[in-house]
């Protein structure tokens, strides 16, 4: 049996645990906060032996030496962010399987928010571990990658299967859905996720996990083909990329 711990770490981020019943094996995605991590630990039982890093910045690392010194866990994460995150014990590629047990986490590289971003699909859990790269009803803000390199990197999550569970960094969902309304306003899908958002948020759920299939229809950064979309911004002939680029430049204003 395998179990998802999801947790609130720092001011909005996400930890997540998931969990081998079989075999004991327990995979933190990203140290955000290790006093959250050892709590949600202590409080299922479970002792932490791996952690998956997503990318380099501070609060997705920052509680990886003392969950190392408290646990010993292997910690793996992008190659390409090595020397910046310096405390790999396996540097990670496109199209690697991290085995942890029987779990199997295969490595996507994701550029975008940062050069080296990778993500984590996981077929036993049903799960995707985006980082900071694809969020619910939005994406990650362009801090090293262009529009094309985070586009081509939603292309890619966009191949996996859409009853795929999505987790990622942050409790981002009310801003974005906020923006998503209002460059796509007659999209029902993505009103009633809004709608959903404001009960959980107002009873103080988590607004993840959420089927890809969900996002598909509601996140507007996956929709750059959409003609409502378009038309809205006066972008009917421009290519997906064009199209993204402007999105992505209005929710950094929005």
């Amino acid at each position: 049996m395998i179990e998802i711990e999801q947790f609130p770490c720092l001011s909005d981020n996400f930890g997540v645990l998931v969990h081998d019943e079989k075999n004991g094996r327990t995979v933190s995605i990203d140290a955000p906060e290790a006093a959250a991590i050892e709590t949600a630990l202590s409080r299922r039982g479970w002792h932490l032996t791996d952690i998956l890093v997503t990318h380099k910045h501070f609060d997705h690392i920052d509680g990886l030496a003392p969950l190392k010194d408290a646990y010993g866990c292997a910690i793996a994460g992008p190659k390409a962010e090595a020397e910046a995150i310096g405390m790999l014990d396996e540097e990670l590629v496109e199209g690697d399987v991290y085995k942890a047990g029987s779990l199997a986490f295969s490595v996507i590289e994701t550029p975008g928010h940062t050069l080296g971003q990778i993500n984590f699909h996981c077929p036993q859990a049903n799960a995707l571990f985006a980082g900071d790269t694809l969020f619910s009803l939005g994406c990650g803000r362009l801090f090293e990658g262009s529009a094309a390199d985070m586009f081509a990197s939603l292309e890619k999550l966009k191949a996996l299967p859409p009853q795929t569970h999505l987790y990622c960094g942050h409790e981002y969902t009310k801003a974005n859905a906020d923006f998503a309304l209002s460059v796509d306003p007659g999209n029902d899908a993505l009103k009633l996720r809004a709608d959903q958002v404001l009960v959980l948020r107002a009873e103080g759920m988590p607004t993840l996990p959420v089927t890809l299939e969900r996002e598909f229809a509601a996140n507007p950064f996956l929709r750059t083909s959409d003609p409502a979309i378009r038309a809205g911004l006066g972008m009917e002939d421009a290519d997906d990329v064009a199209v993204f680029a402007e999105l992505r430049a209005r929710k950094d204003r929005f």
